[in-house]
């Protein structure tokens, strides 16, 4: 768990604030901070004592502290990881502004009262609030996906590596069993039969899973259009990419860019 006090800067000029792992911001008391994705386009915003926000990572704004004082807390990703059962990669949360949890508001005060007093009770201390940060997060705040197991046997490291490459190089154009299996050198048969040994999934839901996660990538970004966002990853219509992005992110592709984006 990262620990971070915020105060009001003497230097004037915005500094971009990047944050690449989920934050659990508070507002120690009522203080105001320009934000935006851009410097022309920065926004002040006032803040209330104890009122909270959750970050996604992957943030990366502008930001002018005014007259806030903030406490963020950085939330590990070994540790959303095992609130979530040991779930292989990220453990994605949603955006929340105006966050208002009385379980998160107090152990976001407990860490606030260990900085105050120099942090004597130690690490084990922080990790124990850190697990139970992430315990309710997960359960309250996460955007859930099926989470995708490597099995024992099937295709080997190398061959998997050789099918991820090729669908990222090959991401906006049409797939094929028979053009996956030879990308590795293997009948049509075979390869679709390894390829669900090793994944446990099949090749057609792995094609998906990586154009939605490039979607993703793109959606962060403001001046993509979700049309282009949904051919650049590969799909024929808005409206299937739509379909799919919802069936496997539980929001819309505009609900998602408004979580990552809106100030």
């Amino acid at each position: 768990m990262r620990v971070e006090l915020d105060v009001p800067e003497s230097v004037t000029e915005p500094r971009m604030w990047v944050k690449h792992q989920p934050v659990l911001a508070m507002a120690l008391r009522r203080g105001s901070v320009e934000m935006g994705l851009c410097r022309s386009e920065m926004k002040r915003h006032t803040f209330d004592a104890g009122e909270m926000s959750l970050v996604p990572r992957h943030l990366e704004k502008w930001f002018r502290n005014e007259n806030l004082h903030g406490l963020f807390i950085g939330i590990s990703d070994a540790a959303l990881m095992a609130a979530a059962d040991g779930t292989s990669g990220e453990v994605e949360l949603r955006r929340m502004d105006n966050l208002v949890d009385a379980r998160l508001g107090a152990l976001v005060e407990a860490v606030n009262a260990e900085r105050i007093a120099g942090f004597p009770s130690g690490t084990l201390f922080l990790d124990s609030v850190e697990q139970a940060l992430a315990v309710a997060l997960v359960n309250r705040y996460a955007v859930r996906h099926r989470s995708v197991q490597t099995h024992r046997g099937g295709l080997g490291s190398a061959r998997l590596r050789r099918i991820k490459e090729f669908v990222h190089a090959k991401m906006e154009d049409e797939f094929t069993l028979c053009k996956m299996a030879q990308s590795v050198g293997l009948s049509t048969a075979h390869f679709s039969r390894m390829f669900r040994k090793s994944t446990g999934e099949s090749p057609h839901h792995f094609v998906l899973r990586h154009r939605v996660e490039r979607a993703k990538e793109m959606l962060r970004a403001a001046e993509a259009r979700i049309l282009d966002v949904a051919v650049a990853s590969g799909f024929k219509t808005q409206q299937h990419f739509a379909r799919v992005f919802r069936r496997m992110c539980g929001v819309s592709p505009t609900q998602y860019r408004q979580e990552f984006l809106r100030y």
